[in-house]
């Protein structure tokens, strides 16, 4: 969250979208195959619960969010789109913050859940170089 809020400005995005941190499971379901604003979403912290909600909650339809970029931008085939999260975020004060070892789960219905254990970063020192 250090670079998503000091070095992009809050832009939530930026924080999902560098290499590694959006990790998403080995398959897809296709779009017609569920109905998007009903599928339950939830996620834990080392077993804990933190979110448990459902796309119906959604401010904007995924139909809404669709529309909207694609009018800027080119959409294809099996593009991702991230549309936000439920309560239950540390930042809302309520959680810690990830730790290295904890293991967050996250699912959608009808699609699964990933599973992630969280590791220390890397430095530069740890790697035997200098900067």
């Amino acid at each position: 969250r250090d670079y998503q809020l000091a070095e992009s400005g809050g832009q939530w995005s930026k924080g999902k979208n560098s290499r590694g941190f959006n990790p998403v499971g080995p398959g897809l379901i296709p779009a017609d195959a569920v109905d998007p604003q009903a599928l339950r979403l939830w996620s834990s912290v080392n077993g804990e619960p933190r979110q448990d909600s459902t796309t119906a909650d959604m401010i904007f339809s995924v139909a809404q969010i669709i529309h909207h970029l694609s009018q800027y931008m080119v959409l294809s085939p099996g593009d991702l789109v991230n549309t936000g999260t439920p309560q239950g975020v540390a930042l809302s004060g309520r959680f810690p913050y990830l730790q290295s070892g904890d293991v967050a789960e996250v699912g959608i219905e009808h699609l699964g859940a990933q599973r992630t254990r969280f590791i220390p970063a890397r430095t530069a020192a740890s790697e035997g170089t200098a900067r």
